[in-house]
């Protein structure tokens, strides 16, 4: 019984010390990742640049994707589309070692609701590991602050309806309590940016959706009134 248990004992030192040549290995991997992750992050900002000016070709691009996009168009209440429609550009910014965060810039035209040209927010990983984030400040023109009229804006009609007005999506800008989990940084910079088009065009296959809808209804009609006439018939 002894020898058993000194045998199972041994078993697990090996085990551990091998364990620790994978996690060395896993961090080696890591390590080697993130270089190659650095260098098409570079390679690819040519390719970003040459979006960016394309998209700035169409008017309400930006706008028209958070509007498209679920998750986004549920942190948007009427005036912040109004607002957003003053959106030229978005960029998303990696720092350049990668692990230590991003930037998410906001570049508006002249617009009724703020003096900023560019709006920002950062995401940073200290050497603790501690997320934290920090933003422009907003300069809101008088009286046109959304973040405190999103509760007063509701007219009885709006009240009727099941749902509230959301906050205004620019509170996000003075939100920083939990930057490790700010859900629409992370949107905006892994589902958004990689590929903006997408959701740009969700609206055509929403169209083309309904289309076929109207023709299985119409369809559907159809036989009906022609069932009954043959009902008639008999």
């Amino acid at each position: 019984f002894i020898a058993r248990e000194k045998e199972q004992q041994e078993a697990i030192e090996h085990i551990d010390e091998v364990q620790n040549e994978i996690d060395r290995l896993n961090e080696q991997a890591s390590e080697e990742i993130l270089k190659v992750e650095q260098k098409y992050n570079k390679l690819r900002q040519p390719f970003f640049q040459k979006r960016s000016e394309l998209m700035a070709k169409i008017p309400n691009f930006w706008v028209t994707i958070f509007v498209n996009h679920p998750q986004v168009s549920a942190l948007l209440g009427e005036e912040d589309k109004e607002a957003l429609h003053y959106l030229t550009r978005v960029e998303v910014t990696e720092f350049e070692d990668i692990k230590s965060g991003y930037r998410i810039d906001f570049y508006f035209d002249e617009n009724p609701y703020f003096e900023n040209k560019v709006l920002s927010k950062e995401f940073h990983l200290n050497e603790s590991g501690d997320p934290s984030s920090k933003s422009t400040e907003i300069k809101w023109k008088s009286g046109k602050d959304l973040t405190k009229r999103s509760s007063q804006t509701q007219n009885k009609a709006s009240r009727k309806r099941q749902h509230e007005e959301p906050e205004s999506f620019f509170t996000w800008f003075t939100d920083h309590s939990d930057a490790g989990a700010d859900e629409l940084g992370e949107v905006i910079k892994e589902d958004i940016w990689p590929n903006p088009l997408q959701y740009y065009l969700v609206p055509d296959m929403d169209d083309e959706e309904g289309e076929a809808e109207d023709e299985e209804e119409e369809e559907e009609e159809e036989e009906e009134e022609e069932e009954d006439d043959e009902g008639e018939d008999d």
